[in-house]
């Protein structure tokens, strides 16, 4: 149950009519007319106030019908190596990349929701490698159980937890004894699991978000500056405005799950509400279609629901942390994440990306992760 098979996207053509046939039929929605003298507000888009615009959908169903040949990204993808192991009964799929130097870094990088391993493939040649082959890295890019090739999961229980404990068995079977970890999204509350499972072997946490929240402690407030109070409103806005697909997932998620697996247009929307227009469209319906051909809407859902529903450890992390924080995303109150990370050693604003920043903002992403794990090997 330990082995490692080479692994090839191969996906029959059968799939693949059937993908076209289904798009071809859609029965589009209707919506409201967009009122252009509305005033914006808050976190959300114009025009998608109300969810994901009908024209965003149209858009991408066309394209993904008469220009987007799956083939060719599928050759593309199949560029680097794939494998799969079973951890747990669980099926893993994941890259891995050995770099050209020996003395390189092994790093595992855990893609978000609703993303797959696809979320970290432009970073890999940087990554392991660059000019200097001080920042070079070994690179593993898992799928998360229940995502993509990784294929559905099997049982409950696929917390953030079970999957740090998963990645550290996959490194162990990688021969990776010491090595760092970075996330995004979901994977930026797996991440520091990870050091906290396993301190003696991760060198260093390194996340693009650290959700810390107000929890209600008397006085949280005081202290903060006026700016820390701004983006406090705009957090709460955000919560309030774009979590609405959180709170489905984590309550219900075989609710929707039926329709999506019976709609490629529908699976396409559900994601394009968080990837929007922050991703390019082909690598949104490459997302897309290996949601569709892989039928997990339903067990990536449920990552959200296994996650609310389990306990999760009160006391601070302590493994070395750094945070790469982007204009258009989720930015943390320090104070708050200093509460529940103990040992945050680089903190850096930057003044574009967004939550995407492995896809819109590779350049600082790369950059930071070498600053990064640099600091760490020095120390």
């Amino acid at each position: 149950m330990t082995e490692i098979k080479r692994f090839q996207i191969d996906i029959a053509q059968a799939d693949l009519d059937d993908l076209r046939d289904r798009l071809a039929r859609t029965r589009w929605t209707e919506e409201l007319p967009i009122d252009p003298d509305a005033v914006q507000t808050g976190p959300v888009q114009p025009g998608w106030e109300r969810g994901v615009p009908l024209s965003y959908v149209k858009d991408l169903v066309e394209r993904w019908l008469t220009t987007y040949d799956w083939r060719e990204h599928e050759a593309r993808l199949n560029a680097y190596p794939h494998f799969t192991t079973t951890i747990e009964d669980q099926n893993i799929h994941f890259v891995h990349v050995r770099s050209p130097h020996q003395d390189a870094t092994p790093l595992i990088l855990t893609h978000g929701w609703p993303n797959t391993f696809v979320e970290y493939t432009g970073l890999i040649d940087d990554l392991t490698n660059p000019q200097d082959p001080a920042d070079a890295f070994h690179v593993v890019i898992p799928d998360l159980p229940g995502f993509g090739f990784s294929g559905p999961t099997r049982s409950p229980g696929w917390n953030r937890h079970r999957i740090a404990a998963a990645w550290a068995e996959l490194m162990r079977r990688l021969g990776y004894e010491r090595y760092g970890v970075h996330g995004n999204d979901a994977g930026a509350y797996v991440a520091p699991e990870q050091g906290r499972q396993n301190p003696e072997n991760v060198i260093g946490v390194h996340v693009n978000q650290l959700f810390s929240f107000p929890n209600g402690t008397p006085g949280e407030f005081d202290g903060l500056g006026e700016q820390e109070m701004a983006t406090l409103q705009f957090l709460q806005s955000f919560n309030s405005e774009m979590s609405a697909f959180a709170d489905l997932q984590a309550t219900k998620p075989q609710n929707l799950a039926h329709a999506l697996a019976d709609s490629p247009a529908g699976q396409l929307a559900w994601i394009g509400q968080l990837l929007g227009t922050a991703v390019d469209p082909d690598t949104v319906l490459t997302i897309a279609t290996i949601y569709w051909l892989t039928n997990t809407s339903a067990s990536s859902a449920r990552l959200y629901y296994e996650d609310r529903h389990t306990e999760h450890p009160t006391e601070p992390t302590t493994a070395p942390t750094g945070l790469a924080s982007f204009a258009y995303d989720f930015r943390p109150i320090r104070k708050f994440a200093e509460r529940d990370h103990g040992n945050i050693v680089s903190w850096n604003d930057f003044e574009r990306g967004s939550h995407w920043a492995a896809h819109d903002t590779p350049d600082l992403l790369v950059g930071d992760l070498r600053q990064f794990f640099r600091a760490l090997r020095k120390g």
